[in-house]
């Protein structure tokens, strides 16, 4: 094939790390998956082990716009890193909607940890804009991630509520106190938005946290349990689809053990970022974070459109 090569330096030099621009990206994929000018098809699942975390996941999409791309991220997730190795893996390829063309391939396994991050963002800017007090649950990539991006996007930032099974720190951004805990609840409890960026196979949140007022992001594997969301005054995700049938996300497995009828979704993403949906200040509300393949596909195109315009990259040819 033609097209280019980024990897994780070629991606941060073409802009992977400006907020700015992947919040953007977040809002303009969702308002063109409204307009029916982006599409996602459900995602291809293959188990790779007795250990439930262990799959390969492929997800398609195109988005149109000024993305203007088609394309699949395969992604391989493992319960821990291996000797030498990354826990989550995972590159996607890109085709030029426009030409038909192929445009590359993205080594995407940061680039998800962006878009996963940049949703979050966006979603803590809309429901709790000043933001000064959060969780961090987990000490891995998404955990640093989604501690780089709330720097970044919420200049109000005061304390970081820090907890994590292995003990490992995270490091402090400047002028931002790091407070670690004993226990998640304890970490959430103190804060007003808690980011779960975890691997837990089991939950790690009980009831307890949902407060009144408390923003629960659950961005990792099946760290809330079903009581705990049963307790929030509103439940939200990014997208209620084909997904829930399959995903591992602690909702979609209390949705497939009838404990949670799909009308009970009070908002979806495109619901509070589009319409400007917005719970009573008082409401607890949980969100489940999935990950949509539209965000994959856009970050990804923006960025090899900027990289092939300042040259970056690896050619690649037939």
């Amino acid at each position: 094939m033609t097209g280019r090569y980024l990897n994780r330096r070629d991606l941060i030099a073409a802009g992977a790390l400006d907020w700015d621009a992947a919040l953007a990206d977040v809002h303009d994929a969702l308002a063109l998956l409204r307009a029916g000018k982006a599409e996602m098809a459900a995602e291809n699942v293959l188990p790779l082990g007795t250990d439930p975390r262990a799959r390969g996941y492929g997800l398609p999409a195109r988005v149109g716009g000024r993305f203007a791309a088609a394309g699949l991220k395969w992604a391989v997730h493992r319960p821990e890193a291996p000797q030498g190795g990354e826990a989550i893996t995972s590159r996607t390829i890109l085709d030029d909607l426009e030409t038909g063309l192929p445009m590359g391939i993205v080594d995407s396994a940061m680039l998800t940890r962006v878009r996963t991050a940049a949703l979050s963002g966006s979603v803590v800017r809309a429901l709790k804009p000043g933001v000064r007090r959060i969780a961090i649950l987990g000490a891995g990539a998404q955990a640093q991630m989604h501690l780089r991006m709330t720097r970044a996007v919420f200049p109000d930032l005061a304390e970081v509520h820090h907890w994590t099974r292995s003990g490992r720190a995270i490091e402090a951004p400047e002028g931002v106190a790091i407070r670690r805990h004993r226990t998640a609840s304890e970490a959430s409890l103190t804060a007003e938005v808690t980011f779960a960026c975890t691997s837990a196979p089991e939950p790690i949140l009980g009831p307890e946290v949902m407060a009144k007022g408390a923003l629960i992001l659950q961005i990792g594997y099946h760290e809330v349990s079903f009581d705990a969301i049963d307790r929030a005054d509103a439940v939200t995700c990014d997208l209620w689809g084909d997904f829930a049938r399959t995903s591992a996300k602690s909702l979609f497995q209390m949705h497939r053990a009838g404990r949670f009828p799909a009308d009970r979704i009070a908002a979806d993403a495109a619901a509070i970022l589009l319409d400007g949906w917005r719970p009573d200040p008082a409401a607890c509300v949980y969100f489940s974070s999935f990950g949509l393949n539209i965000f994959d596909i856009a970050l990804a195109a923006r960025l090899m459109r900027r990289a092939t315009d300042l040259g970056l990259g690896q050619i690649l040819t037939d």
